[in-house]
């Protein structure tokens, strides 16, 4: 199902990169990645006549659904990655402006779309000083992403997420009913629609990033700074669930995963509250640190809800998984 990623664009597309970033001309097209099953990738365009002379281009071109024979779990799948790049061009076109240097994102220079194919074009973060890229992190560098969540999430505390996921994530359970259908039976199955619903029902929310792992920070150098791209699943709920995920998949490195927990949560709401003072958004903070604390086990069991139906009997919960379910179960 992989397609093969071309290394030049469609004509009509050049026409409105040029008009986009007022070049002369895109001197080099480097293939940076695929996306996910096939549908696009990522380029490095080197431009003439423009300032910048580099962006990064995420071309979506799907393969065509008729060639792809899906089954009624593939077709909702094929629906779900679609509508996944209109969001990400709606956060880029109606949200992003708003992010500051502490939850830095790439400046957006367009987007466009024709029939299912989109593009969108991006500062390229590498020639900015992000250019590294870590598949795990700790200390400092742990710190600079859960900075980053904190200012993300206080700057839009309390927005709607009109023109996004109206609930972020992508494993939100909505979203996610074949993987639900393929768990196995247990507490957490019967829970997951419990689970599912005392998270939204949070009274304190705003936007989350929705997919906030380790490979989607951007790092400069010693890790003075952060920058964070893909918000494809970018939408409403509450911040536990973007702290959580990048937590999953660390967790299993620590020797005392409980104890790293903690200082994680410590120093995220320590930086929550001075994001939240500098937003000037007025609220009770130990009421929202007491219920996004309790909420902490609960967004584990749902990330661990959609792992197991994801990767039915494959996925083999960590001792620290098996804390957090069975205190989930115990709150709701």
């Amino acid at each position: 199902m992989h397609a093969i990623i071309p290394t030049t664009l469609p004509p009509h597309w050049v026409e409105r990169i040029l008009t986009f970033t007022r070049a002369t001309e895109i001197t080099h097209t480097e293939v940076l990645q695929s996306l996910w099953r096939g549908y696009g990738g990522i380029f490095r365009l080197t431009l003439e006549g423009s300032s910048p002379g580099s962006l990064i281009l995420k071309y979506v071109s799907p393969p065509p659904q008729q060639s792809l024979r899906l089954n009624q779990a593939q077709a909702i799948s094929h629906q779900r990655k679609l509508k996944s790049y209109e969001i990400e061009m709606s956060w880029y076109r109606q949200w992003g402006l708003r992010c500051n240097p502490l939850c830095r994102i790439p400046q957006y220079f367009g987007s466009d779309t024709r029939g299912s194919e989109h593009l969108i074009l991006l500062e390229d973060l590498d020639q900015a000083g992000f250019d590294l890229r870590r598949e795990k992190v700790s200390g400092a560098a742990l710190q600079r992403c859960l900075t980053w969540l904190a200012h993300f999430h206080a700057r839009f505390l309390g927005e709607s997420a009109t023109g996004l996921w109206p609930i972020g994530g992508y494993w939100h359970l909505g979203t996610r009913t074949e993987e639900l259908a393929s768990m196995p039976a247990g507490p957490l199955k019967v829970a997951a629609q419990a689970i599912d619903q005392r998270l939204n029902a949070a009274r304190y929310q705003g936007i989350i990033h929705g997919d906030a792992k380790v490979e989607n920070f951007c790092f400069a150098p010693n890790a003075q700074s952060v920058a964070a791209v893909d918000f494809q699943y970018v939408g409403g709920g509450c911040g536990m669930k973007d702290v959580v995920y990048l937590l999953s998949g660390l967790l299993d490195h620590e020797i005392d995963p409980v104890c790293a927990a903690e200082q994680a949560l410590e120093f995220y709401f320590v930086a929550l509250k001075t994001a939240l003072q500098e937003a000037q958004k007025a609220l009770d903070f130990n009421a929202l640190e007491r219920e996004w604390r309790m909420l902490y086990p609960i967004a584990w069991a749902d990330f661990l809800r959609f792992l197991q139906g994801w990767m039915p009997g494959r996925y083999r919960l960590s001792e620290y998984d098996q804390q957090q379910i069975e205190q989930a179960l115990r709150l709701l």
